[in-house]
This record gives structure tokens, sequence and C-alpha cells, in this order.
């Protein structure tokens, strides 16, 4: 794993107070590691604060909202070093909370589908919410993203971050289990942002955690990504069903769009007309990478935007990783730009355990049960 210099976050959230300008400055304004700044966002419909805080070290800039863990801005340097926010995002909580398709958010439970959110359980079944059509996604209907979490800042030696943590209740969204969540931001001297996710339960459950950033190299609002490259370490995927839950199928990549173990850019096969492509508008699949489960992270893809250089490598101890092309922005949200985002303005990559684990017994296992401690990494280096 290559851990080179900038790392990111893209976030969410804030009412009624306007987010501070992103995109501004270059490389040489960039100074190390700062102690975090905590500042008033914006509040909810009942009052609850919500608080962004700022992050910088080793040329990358971060900002974290106190509202589901969510990345409202993250900057960093082209080849000349000119900054850009390369998350798309809002710049107000009321949007957030009534539109976000969760733009830089924390995800949990349980990242992605699990198939009309019914799963069974040491021989008891659960009823999750469901919230995209018949289907539970990302949570349900107020999943971790839309919950205020606790955040402590930290330093420590050269590395600056926070750590949030969020209480999940027995039964909340139906899922069993007082779940304790630990969710640690770290941005390092080289500008590397690393995620580390911690939980415990009372009760066994399921659980898979992930970061639901939407990456736009070039800069948010820029338009297209069907120009970045991208490389993905995976020769098998799981193809889906017309409501995006896996079939069982582990599909090998090649001789189809799907496959991106040597580089390639997004656009070149994404109108094949491959019939999961038709289905999902574009790629929301879920590779199985090569590595399987990893005791540490390891590099298993690779983003770049060629006009500007930049680059993002993307390591994780995760067999999964969610490609998506951001095939349901609509050109109806605006972003913290002034820009609207249309189809394909961003993409995520989204480092799990596979969509609908617990209802199909050939992959991998999510189920967390007491006297376990839940852990796993992702770590984003970039570059220019």
């Amino acid at each position: 794993m290559e851990l080179n210099r900038r790392t990111v976050i893209a976030g969410a959230a804030a009412a009624g107070i306007a987010a501070t300008t992103l995109g501004s400055g270059t490389a040489e304004a960039a100074s190390g590691g700062k102690k975090p700044v905590k500042e008033l966002f914006g509040k909810l419909a009942d009052g609850t604060k919500v608080y962004r805080w700022s992050l910088e070290n080793g040329g990358t800039r971060l900002k974290v909202l106190n509202w589901g863990g969510v990345v409202q801005g993250l900057e960093i340097p082209d080849r000349r070093g000119h900054y850009a926010n390369v998350s798309l995002g809002f710049d107000n909580i009321a949007d957030y909370v009534a539109k976000t398709p969760y733009f830089g958010a924390l995800i949990g439970r349980y990242g992605n589908r699990i198939a009309k959110g019914q799963f069974t359980l040491d021989g008891k079944s659960y009823q999750l919410s469901v919230n995209d059509g018949v289907n539970s996604l990302h949570g349900g209907t107020q999943g971790f993203d839309k919950h205020i979490w606790d955040v402590e800042p930290f330093t420590k030696g050269s590395d600056v971050g926070l750590v949030l943590h969020y209480t999940s209740i027995d039964g909340e969204m139906g899922y069993p289990g007082t779940l304790k969540t630990k969710v640690t931001y770290t941005l390092t001297k080289h500008g590397d942002w690393r995620i580390d996710y911690e939980a415990t339960t009372d009760k066994a459950t399921v659980l898979n955690l992930t970061s639901h950033v939407y990456w736009n190299l070039a800069g948010e609002g820029s338009g297209t990504i069907e120009d970045h490259e991208l490389t993905i370490a995976a020769g098998r995927y799981t193809p889906t069903d017309t409501g995006l839950i896996p079939t069982g199928e582990l599909a090998k990549v090649s001789g189809t769009p799907f496959d991106f173990r040597k580089t390639k850019t997004i656009g070149r096969d994404i109108r094949d007309g491959h019939v999961q492509q038709v289905q999902a508008k574009g790629y929301d699949h879920n590779w199985v990478l090569d590595k399987g489960i990893t005791d540490k992270p390891v590099h298993v893809a690779t983003l770049r935007d060629p006009r500007s250089g930049r680059t993002l490598k993307i390591a994780t101890d995760q067999p999964g990783l969610q490609f998506y092309s951001g095939n349901f922005l609509d050109g109806t949200l605006t972003g913290t730009g002034g820009k609207t985002y249309r189809q394909g303005d961003a993409l995520c990559l989204e480092t799990q355990h596979f969509p609908d684990s617990p209802n199909h017994a050939n992959f991998p296992s999510t189920v967390l049960r007491p006297g376990q401690t839940y852990r796993t990494t992702t770590v984003h280096t970039f570059s220019a």
C-alpha cells in the first residue's frame, strides 16, 4: 500500500448558515497539521445545533459535520498546487435533511441493500425499515447518516483527527442489539485520510459500516466523471436483480464492461447495453476484491482525473468495493459551489462487505456477536 500525500473527506449538512467557500488557495498556502476548529453550521428543525469541524494536514483540508459524520468538504491540490473541493455536498443543513442522496455520510447499520428489509439470524426473523422500494437501503429511513454524533477532536504526534461516537439502541430501524459505534477520521502528515471503524453489541446483529463520499477529482460541480480513469483489483462482481439486490452469483468481469483490472476511463464501456448496466442506469455494483478479507488495508482501487492530475488510491481490509457512477443525480440538487449535479457528475467507491450478505450463505458473514469487536480500516491517499 502506497501512502502518498493527500487524503480526503467530503461532507454534508447545515442550516440557515452558509458554509465557508471551498476551493480557493494553492498548495503553497497549506501548512502542517492544525488543531481541529469547531464552528456552528446550522440548526435542525427542533433547534439541535449542527457543528462543522475543519481539519488540515499534509496539504489536505477536511470539513466534517457532527450530523451523520458527513464530510461537507474535502480539498486537495492539483499538479499545479491549485485546490478544489473534490466531494459533493450542500452548504446548508436543510438540504441534507430533505434531499441528500447520502453525500459524504457515514453509513450504518448496514451499507447498501438488504432484500425486502428482512433477514434471519440464529433462527429469528427480523424486519428492518424499508426505504428503497421494498428493500432496506443504508440502514433504513433513519440510518446513522441522520443522527447527531458525539465528536472529540484530537492531535496525536503528527496526526490530527476526530473521534465520532454513536449508540444505536436495540431495535433501532429493526436491528437487534444495542450497538456502540466509534469511528475515527485521521488526517496524517502525508495528507492521507484514514477511517477506522469500531463497534460492539450486546446481542447478535449484522453490521456493515462504510463512507459514502461522492468523488469528482476535477472539483465538485465541474461536470462529468466519465473521463476519470479507474482501476479495481477484482476479477469478479456480484450481479443484481432489477431491485439492485445481488442474485448470489459471483460473476467474472472478464469480457464485460465490469472489467477494471486494467486502467480505463469510466465512460469507455458505460453505455455498452449490458443488462446489468441497463438495470442500474450505469454502474452500481459490488466488486469482489481479489485480496478478500485482510488483516491490514491493501491497495485495491485507483481513481485519476487526467486533467488535474489528482489521484486517489484506496486501501482497505474489506472484501468488497461498491462502485456507483452517480446514476440518480438528476439536476435537481445544487451543491456547495452553486452548480447543479447531474447524472454522472460524481462517483462513489464504498469499501464494504457485500450487499444483502445476511441472505446469502456464500457471501462473507456480517454477523457481530457479544464479546466480539467489529474493526475495519480504509485509507484514502491523494497525489497529483
